[in-house]
This record gives structure tokens, C-alpha cells and sequence, in this order.
């Protein structure tokens, strides 16, 4: 079977499940570039409203595949082109919802946190422990873990590679919730629907504010914010859903 699968669970709903169990889902170069194309794929998708991202078996994701890594050079390294799959990734316009359970370690907490929501199993386990094989995180969290749970939070996790649980994710921020184990996939499913539901131009356009403005000043993410809230007035959607609020009845959003 392809090592990461593209399942349609539910209307407007994308499904994205690496699939290495027998490796902890380990990242391998075959899985990234099925990773880039099935998510160029939800990108371009004009039905698809909503995407989750989980791993088969027991873990989100063990990390890079440190067989196929252990004796590149650096120009070797920079020729893989990895970097250029994570924008893929962390380019894709709508919500992406990670459901994670097991371990998420280094490239797989990297991948996590390329989500906007997280949602983690009671027995989850976050950490970037590159630091004890002689490298660096490479895919992101030098930046995004430090944005998620502060400098000095994200310094211990990366300098000592200690994990950390589900519940210390939550309450340092690097998670939205946490559901008992055997619920992760199914609460995932279920917010992504929610998601699915709502008129899909507001929900971008959220999306899209709220990733522009964390490098912006204040004052450019709030005249963002408004010039995005402003153009949503064009929309039939808008018509729609103020229209049946005021008349008491469930909206029919079009997505236009």
C-alpha cells in the first residue's frame, strides 16, 4: 500500500495518514514527496474544506528516517529539496487539523506543528530530540515551536531532546486538546467537520490573517484583518449566513 493515503472521510473533509506503522511513520523521502503531492492535491481541491493529518498505528510520527540520512553530505542534504516540501505544507490555505497519538518526534512534532489545530491522545509524546544524533530541528521548529510555547520552553525542549506529554503540550500551548487515546482521529474527524460546515471564504481568510500577522507589527496584522473582514462583505456567503441569522434558520454556505 502507498506509504502516506488520501482518504475522503466526510463531505469537504481531507484525510492525510502517513502510513510506515511498522517504522513509527517514520519520514523517508518517499513519504515526503507523496506527503507534497497529496497535500498540492487538498490545496487545489475547491470541495475540500478541511484537512486532518494523522499516522496509521500507534504513533503520529517518529521522526526523519535517520537510515536514509545518516551518511549524505550537506550538499546532499540541500539537494533533497526537503525544505521545499514543508512550504507545500505549510502553504496549504485551508484548516489542517493534526490528530496525533504516540510519539510526534522531530520531523513529526515539526509536522504537527504545521497544523492550526492539534489534537493529542492522552498518551501522546512531543519532542525535537535531534540535538542527540548531532543535528538540529530542519523542519521548522527553531521557529514555529518557539512561536507556539515561548523561547524558553522551546530552548530546554530542543537542547536537552527531552519529550514531553500530551498534558504539558496543552499547557505550555503546543496542543488545542487532549481526548483519550482511542477519540484522536475521531475528535480530529469531527472538528474538521464543524470546519467543513462553515462558509469556506471566511474560513481562509482567517486561516490567512492569522499566519500573515504573526511576522507583522501589530498595526499591519490589524489593518490586514480589516481589509480581509471588509472584503468578506462581497461575498454570497456573508448575505447568507447574516440573512438566516436574523431569519432563525440554519445558512446554506456556497462557498462564493
Amino acid at each position: 500500500m502507498s506509504e502516506v493515503l488520501l482518504e475522503r472521510p466526510a463531505p469537504g473533509v481531507a484525510l492525510i495518514s502517513l502510513n510506515r506503522p511498522e517504522a513509527h511513520n517514520a519520514l523517508n523521502m518517499a513519504t515526503r514527496r507523496l506527503m507534497t503531492e497529496h497535500f498540492r492535491t487538498v490545496s487545489d481541491d475547491m470541495e475540500t474544506r478541511a484537512v486532518v493529518i494523522a499516522g496509521k498505528g500507534k504513533n503520529f510520527a517518529a521522526g526523519a528516517d535517520l537510515k536514509e540520512m545518516a551518511d549524505k553530505s550537506a550538499a546532499e542534504m540541500t539537494l533533497l529539496g526537503i525544505r521545499r516540501m514543508w512550504k507545500v505544507v505549510a502553504d496549504c490555505p485551508k484548516p489542517v487539523i493534526a490528530a496525533v497519538q504516540g510519539m510526534a518526534l522531530g520531523g513529526g512534532c515539526e509536522f504537527a506543528m504545521h497544523a492550526d489545530i492539534i489534537v493529542a491522545g492522552e498518551g501522546a509524546k512531543f519532542g525535537q530530540p535531534e540535538v542527540k544524533v548531532g543535528i538540529m530541528p530542519g523542519g521548522g521548529a527553531t521557529q514555529r515551536l518557539v512561536r507556539a510555547v515561548g523561547k524558553f520552553r522551546a530552548m530546554k525542549m530542543m537542547l536537552i531532546g527531552e519529550a514531553i506529554s500530551a498534558t504539558e503540550a496543552l499547557s505550555m500551548g503546543l496542543a488545542s486538546e487532549v481526548v483519550p487515546d482511542d477519540k484522536v482521529l475521531e475528535r480530529a474527524l469531527e472538528i474538521a467537520g464543524q470546519i467543513a460546515a462553515l462558509p469556506p471564504l471566511a474560513v481562509q481568510q482567517t486561516k490567512e490573517a492569522v499566519l500573515l500577522g504573526e511576522d507583522s507589527s501589530l498595526d499591519a496584522g490589524l489593518t490586514l484583518e480589516r481589509k480581509m473582514f471588509d472584503l468578506l462583505f462581497d461575498t454570497e456567503d456573508q448575505k447568507e449566513g447574516m440573512k438566516a441569522f436574523i431569519e432563525k434558520r440554519k445558512p446554506k454556505f456556497k462557498g462564493k
